[in-house]
C-alpha cells in the first residue's frame, strides 16, 4: 500500500512539474561560476527545487547517521555503567556480608 502512496506521489510531482514548466516557457540566462547557460525558466525551477530537494535529503541522512551512532555510543556507555553498578552492589553486598 505504501508503494502505492509512494508511485502515486512521484507521479504527481512529475506532473506538477510538466505543468511548471509548460507554463514557464520564458528563456532565462543562468551564470554559473564559470559557465552560462540558457533554459526554459519553468525547467530551471524544476531543476532549482530538485537540487535543493535532494541536498536536503542528503543533509537529513547525514544527521540521521550522526543520531545512530550517537545513540550506539550511549548504549555502550549505559551498559558500562550497569556493569559497574552491578559490580559495585557485589562488591558492597560481600563486604557488609562479612
Amino acid at each position: 500500500m505504501s508503494r502505492f502512496f509512494f508511485l502515486l506521489t512521484i507521479g504527481i510531482a512529475a506532473l506538477l512539474a510538466l505543468l511548471v514548466s509548460a507554463m514557464n516557457a520564458a528563456r532565462v540566462g543562468i551564470e554559473l561560476a564559470f559557465l552560462h547557460l540558457t533554459a526554459p525558466l519553468g525547467i530551471a525551477l524544476v531543476v532549482a527545487f530538485t537540487i535543493g530537494l535532494l541536498a536536503g535529503l542528503f543533509w537529513r541522512a547525514h544527521w540521521m547517521a550522526e543520531l545512530l551512532s550517537e545513540r550506539g555510543r550511549l548504549r555502550r556507555a549505559l551498559r558500562l555503567a550497569e556493569s559497574q553498578a552491578r559490580n559495585a552492589a557485589a562488591i558492597n553486598g560481600d563486604k557488609t556480608a562479612r
